[in-house]
């Protein structure tokens, strides 16, 4: 048995651990025999063992092979009879023969049924199939013995079975099979790979991915494929695209990779599965347009007229659009629609101006190259007669504009905005380069958003209209400007509501009265939209004329009451008191109602009379104080009618702030009206502050964003006159208090620095005492009052009031009421608790007021 070298035997264990790729360097070449066969040997995966028998017959030599094939150590194994330990007692007497002819010295092939003994005593053990192949062999000394090579049988089968499953997978796979060794060359390719890229199997052996894919893919797949065979992690449904030989069409692959291992377990290399999914990506592709189309109309439902703003819902549309539907769109309106016109110029040729309304892009803010001349928004503009976009807006279809060269836009669609059969605009959808042209599904899903927009921005433009209409209307009703009051500081502020509400009806005025009075009010006519306009607008006027007839507050409300009663009657304030009386059914259309605060303001007294209609109370804040609510009894509001109204007199300090207000300031959907009462009267915290900044506080700090309501804010800081700026004298009913009203007057002028108006004061005092003489009564009162204008007022006690008439030439007398007109800027008279007042005013010279010549006038009286 010396024959069989002892090397060979320990080379036999798998686990040595020489390299997989061959030859070790540092092993001399003749020692190169020695070394296992590389990764993929057949020996990996046959069980094959050797064992030497002596000249008795005896196991004397037993592999390390033979210990895993037949589980017995060598140190049991040798010493053994073989056809005793091995053979079934049935063939013993059979194995004995062909034992002995083996140690005549003949060979023998055969295969041979075998157990296992599982322990020494023999019991039976499991049971085999070995293919044996027997050498004889003489030891050193000359005797015969023999070398036996063992081949498990059943592992010889399920190789063979396995070969031929994996030829059947391999060769009949529907699928694209690839076996990539570690260099990532094809080793083998199936019949199926290469009915697509051309040739036989043969032909693609030693390729590479690149000679099939894109480089940028290739590179792709190239770092998966040596991840997977560092890592062994197996990737499923990597998607892949590229193309086939003889057709430009873009394919795509579901690869699967996985590892292949040698029956050692070493790494071979990968196993390649991939299927078309060309037509699974083009089905999907077509499931999710129509998914994507579906969701955007029905976000455009839902996002889309939300607003009854115009550039609002055109932005609407592109935020539903980009960069959902397009990476680029514009919407244009035409302008004579945006102006009011019902119909645009040049309407039937598609080359009257629009606007520019919204713009959006998902690529970058800056216009693409090669675009055109770029439109700002808002900017105006036309578009050529040939254009594609002017043909869309005669013919109302949509078009395709073609892309220009160099710029990033491939396709565009210019789509009409058509509501109840009229082009109100055009909308443009772009895609850049790299995405998918529109085609004729995206088209009809740009008509049908386009469809919807135009209908939600031809309600909004309408609506518009209406809103401006009223808007217009009411704000020529308000005072334009800051007034300007005596003894006050004003400032006042007014918020319309959104462009999603409808013009309310508050109002709010200041009236100068004589005698250096000031009449405040703020109103609010209950409704909305032009009707409410109109009836603020004629309560207004009705509330300036009743002021001028200098009536008291209480007075004035009970006047404004019968005339809303009148608003809603065709007949006036007569037919709606008959109609009153009359039992009927309330038409509520027709009734206005209002609410309403009527104060005036006396700023030589510093005393301010309230009279209220259902309004909220005014807000007073006195130096060093915190702010309150006046106690004003409220009333009924406007157009209720029979119930008075009640006055309230209050004494204003010095510096003392007045708030009247609406109650969309204080009130809102969100906030109860007693909330936004006590945050209002918690904002007037420093009355010190410049009125215009209290104002602005005010509406910074409440809810005034709302929108819901109009807010009218008017504020009131009290600066009365000056002592020395009033002069007031008491005169008896006496001939001589003529005279001496003259030197009162000339000496108080004086004083004041006021030698220019001298003369025409002395006559008209003169004048109006001397009819307080003839035609008056009681006491007769002189007082000056200077502030912006210079006033002059003569009390008495009478109650006829004084009437103008144009004297005859032939009269002695009758023209003094006739030389105050023509010498003063304005008079009147106006009742008192205690009789009557006769006042004129005259400007201030400052330069540019010219005063009448006292004599030119009484010239002209002739």
């Amino acid at each position: 048995m010396s024959e069989i070298p002892a090397k060979a035997t320990e080379s036999e264990d798998p686990s040595d651990g020489a390299s997989a790729g061959g030859v070790d360097s540092a092993t001399a070449p003749g020692d190169a025999m020695w070394q296992i066969s590389p990764p993929g040997s057949m020996y990996d995966y046959i069980k094959v063992a050797s064992f030497s028998i002596g000249p008795g017959g005896l196991v004397d030599q037993w592999s390390l092979r033979a210990e895993q094939l037949f589980g017995i150590p060598a140190e049991r194994a040798v010493g053994m009879d073989p056809i005793e330990a091995f053979i079934d007692p049935d063939l013993r007497e059979r194995g004995q023969r062909k034992m002995a002819e083996i140690l005549d010295g003949r060979e023998w092939t055969g295969v041979v049924p075998f157990r296992v003994p599982d322990t020494a005593d023999e019991d039976r053990g499991e049971e085999a199939l070995a293919e044996v192949y027997v050498m004889p062999t003489r030891t050193t000394e000359g005797d015969r013995a023999a070398v036996c090579i063992v081949v498990d049988v059943r592992t010889l089968r399920s190789i063979e079975t396995d070969l031929a499953a994996s030829q059947a997978i391999f060769g009949q796979s529907p699928f694209g099979f690839l076996l990539i060794d570690p260099d990532l060359r094809v080793r083998r390719a199936n019949m199926r790979f290469a009915s697509i890229f051309g040739g036989t199997p043969d032909d693609h052996r030693g390729k590479g991915v690149h000679d099939y894919l894109p480089r940028s893919e290739a590179e792709r797949v190239s770092a998966t494929l040596r991840r997977v065979l560092e890592t062994g992690n197996s990737i499923t449904d990597m998607h892949v695209t590229g193309f086939v030989p003889g057709s430009e069409e873009r394919r795509h692959w579901s690869i699967n990779l996985y590892r292949v291992h040698s029956g050692s377990g070493r790494p071979i290399g990968i196993a390649w599965l991939g299927t078309d999914i060309t037509a699974r990506r083009a089905a999907a592709r077509e499931a999710a347009a129509a998914r994507r189309n579906l969701a955007l109309l029905n976000e455009a439902g839902a996002r889309i007229g939300n607003s009854l703003d115009l550039e609002t819902t055109a932005r609407e549309l592109l935020d539903v659009v980009v960069p959902g539907f397009c990476d680029l769109a514009t919407v244009d309106l035409y302008q004579g629609l945006l102006a009011g016109d019902e119909t645009p110029p040049g309407l039937a040729d598609g080359s009257a101006e629009l606007r520019r309304v919204a713009y959006a892009s998902a690529v970058s803010d800056a216009p693409f190259v090669g675009g055109g001349s770029p439109v700002a928004v808002g900017a105006v503009h036309h578009y050529p007669f040939n254009s594609p976009c002017a043909d869309a807006l005669r013919t109302a279809r949509p078009r395709n504009v073609p892309a220009e060269e160099g710029g990033l836009v491939q396709s565009t669609l210019a789509v009409p905005m058509v509501a109840h059969d009229t082009v109100v605009g055009l909308a443009q959808f772009s895609r850049t380069k790299g995405s998918e042209p529109f085609g004729e599904r995206d088209r009809d899903l740009a008509v049908e958003l386009a469809a919807r927009a135009a209908v939600c921005i031809d309600n909004a433009r309408l609506y518009r209209r209406e809103h401006e209409r009223a808007l217009i209307l009411q704000r020529s009703l308000l005072p334009p400007g800051d007034p300007e009051a005596s003894g006050l500081d004003i400032a006042c502020r007014y918020l319309p509501g959104n462009a999603a509400t409808e013009v309310g009806g508050d109002w709010f005025d200041v009236i100068e009265l004589p005698g250096h009075r000031t009449a405040l009010v703020v109103g609010d006519v209950m409704g909305r939209g032009l009707r409410a306009a109109v009836a603020m607008g004629e309560l207004r006027t009705a509330v300036r004329t009743l002021a001028l007839l200098d009536l008291e507050p209480a007075e004035v409300l009970s006047a404004l009451d019968e005339i809303a009663r009148g608003l809603g009657t065709p007949g006036g304030v007569q037919q709606a008191t008959r109609a009153a009386r009359q039992p009927r059914d309330a038409d509520l259309s027709e009734v206005y109602l209002a609410t309403c605060v009527y104060a005036v303001y006396d700023s030589v007294t510093r005393r301010c009379t309230f009279a209220n209609a259902g309004h909220l109370p005014p807000v007073l804040v006195e130096p060093g104080e915190a702010a309150l609510m006046l106690d004003v009894p409220p009333g009924m509001p406007l157009g209720v009618g029979g119930e008075p109204f009640e006055e309230v007199e209050v004494e204003l300090p010095e510096g003392a702030l007045l708030a009247l207000y609406t109650d969309g300031l204080v009130e809102s959907r969100h906030h109860p009206l007693d909330e936004g009462l006590q945050a209002f009267v918690g904002a007037l915290t420093d009355p010190t502050r410049p009125l215009e900044d209290v104002c602005d506080h005010v509406l910074n700090t409440l809810d005034t964003h709302h929108g819901e309501d109009d807010i009218a804010l008017l504020m009131a800081r009290v600066q009365g006159l000056p002592a020395d700026s009033v002069g007031d004298w008491a005169l008896p009913r006496e001939p001589r208090s003529v005279g001496r009203a003259r030197e009162y007057a000339r000496g108080q002028l004086v004083s004041w620095d006021l030698e220019p108006l001298v003369d025409t004061t002395e006559l008209l005092v003169s004048e109006l005492v001397t009819n307080a003489l003839r035609y008056g009564e009681g006491e007769i009162r002189l007082r000056l009052l200077l502030d912006r204008t210079l006033v002059c007022e003569v009390w008495d006690s009478g109650l006829v009031q004084p009437r103008r008439r144009r004297a005859r030439d032939t009269d002695e007398g009758g023209r003094g009421l006739q030389l105050v007109g023509l010498l003063s800027a304005a008079w009147g008279s106006r009742r008192t608790p205690r009789g009557k007042t006769v006042w004129f005013e005259l400007p201030l010279p400052d330069g540019e007021n010219t005063l009448t010549d006292p004599a030119e006038a009484l010239l002209s009286l002739f």
